[in-house]
């Protein structure tokens, strides 16, 4: 009794900080995510509670910046919601068909690319932009490789979508706040809807952590409005650097 109200508690304050953390500036699975695996789930199911429990928290930010929509370099923003539902989708699946022993070993690589995009991806993007000009038919390709990601696992998606619009249509990180948060929403819940009928999400887990995750995006958002930018980005690669030492430990010592 006492071990199942502590993993409640564990998970619903990994939820509240997950939330905060997207709110502020994305990176919340690597809250949530580690928690889950500490209270024993396999990793493929982790990653499958994570993704539904921090849903409401995407769709409730998606739903309040739905008046800056607009297209991206000409592409409208329906068209890319399309590609990045099916991506979700596809990811989704592909994480179903994956062993829980295979995404143990997998998952360590896809938070190290995470974190290399949170602490390089602005610095490289805007280097690219200088010298590389592309076209539509890349950032509709590239949109679907960031679906397919982020339905499958989708640690840090959310800088790397502002990485890519930036290369790839020119806009400024506050200018793509809005379809950022869109298209995270919508991968999340493509990769919801097969992860619930496949039966991966442990609900006992998930709802206290999505209760959690819904108090820490609105407390998120509340401070966020006062905390300096750079002490974000240090929080968010501080927790995405442990985790990715604890991932690669777990998976291969």
């Amino acid at each position: 009794m006492v071990g199942s109200v502590l993993h409640v508690a564990l998970v619903a304050a990994a939820g509240f900080v997950g939330g905060a953390m997207n709110a502020l500036a994305g990176g919340g699975t690597f809250a949530t995510l580690p928690s889950l695996l500490a209270i024993g789930l396999p990793a493929n199911i982790a990653n499958a509670t994570s993704n539904v429990a921090l849903l409401p928290g995407a769709a409730t930010s998606a739903w309040a910046f739905r008046d800056e929509l607009g297209p991206l370099a000409g592409v409208p923003v329906a068209t890319l919601a399309a590609i990045t539902f099916a991506g979700g989708l596809v990811g989704s699946l592909l994480l179903v068909m994956t062993p829980s022993h295979a995404f143990d070993v997998i998952i360590p690589w896809l938070v190290l690319y995470a974190f290399v995009v949170l602490a390089f991806g602005k610095r490289a993007a805007a280097w690219l932009h200088e010298r590389i000009t592309i076209g539509r038919r890349t950032l509709l390709t590239a949109q679907a490789l960031l679906g397919v990601y982020g339905g499958y696992f989708g640690g840090g998606v959310g800088l790397m979508t502002t990485a890519t619009y930036g290369l790839l249509a020119g806009h400024t990180p506050r200018e793509l706040f809005a379809p950022r948060t869109l298209m995270l929403a919508i991968a999340n819940a493509a990769a919801a809807i097969v992860f619930v009928v496949a039966g991966m999400v442990a609900w006992a887990s998930c709802l206290p952590m999505m209760a959690g995750a819904i108090l820490g995006g609105w407390a998120g958002a509340r401070v966020g409005k006062v905390l300096p930018a750079p002490a974000v980005r240090v929080w968010t690669l501080l927790v995405t650097g442990v985790t990715t030492v604890v991932f690669f430990w777990r998976a291969y010592h």
